[in-house]
């Protein structure tokens, strides 16, 4: 329910994931923005990664439902910012329950970032380019990173996202 949202977005606040903000979009606290400052030494370094998410009504039984806006160059991301991740899914496959939030997600969200799964990709030519070509990989990774996360979108982000990064809900 939405009083266990709040309740389970109460971490955001308090205790902030360094290099992450989260939002909620015109106070619709189901409607989320997430930026996600690009891990240091991966080829996202430096970018700035737009997210939108949304809350199910059944939130925390049910995991959120996240798409990266800011395109991303990614073996476990398709061109629609879909995310393969088992903590995106619940039941036999997933592994999404509900004592994890949206701070722990966001965290393994950017840990997937610094550290692609190749064994179960959502675009598998970039998982084979990561796994038998893995410099390619990272040079087009970067490069695609320039183009869409460090130009204007990326800047207006900055401003909502000064450099000490952090949830602001309330």
């Amino acid at each position: 329910s939405i009083s266990r949202t709040k309740i389970k977005t109460g971490d955001l606040d308090r205790d902030p994931p360094p290099g992450i903000t989260c939002y909620p979009v015109e106070d619709d606290i189901t409607q989320l923005e997430a930026f996600i400052k690009g891990p240091p030494d991966s080829p996202y370094e430096k970018g700035m990664f737009q997210l939108e998410i949304r809350v199910p009504y059944n939130y925390p039984m049910e995991p959120p439902q996240i798409r990266f806006k800011t395109p991303i160059y990614h073996p476990n991301i398709d061109d629609n910012g879909r995310i393969c991740a088992d903590i995106l899914k619940a039941g036999g496959s997933g592994t999404w329950g509900p004592a994890l939030n949206l701070s722990t997600t966001l965290i393994l969200l950017s840990t997937l970032m610094a550290s692609p799964n190749p064994d179960d990709p959502l675009v598998k030519e970039i998982a084979h380019e990561f796994s038998i070509d893995h410099a390619r990989y990272v040079a087009n990774a970067r490069a695609h990173t320039e183009k869409y996360a460090m130009g204007t979108s990326a800047s207006a982000a900055a401003k909502v996202c000064p450099e000490t990064i952090s949830f602001s809900l309330y």
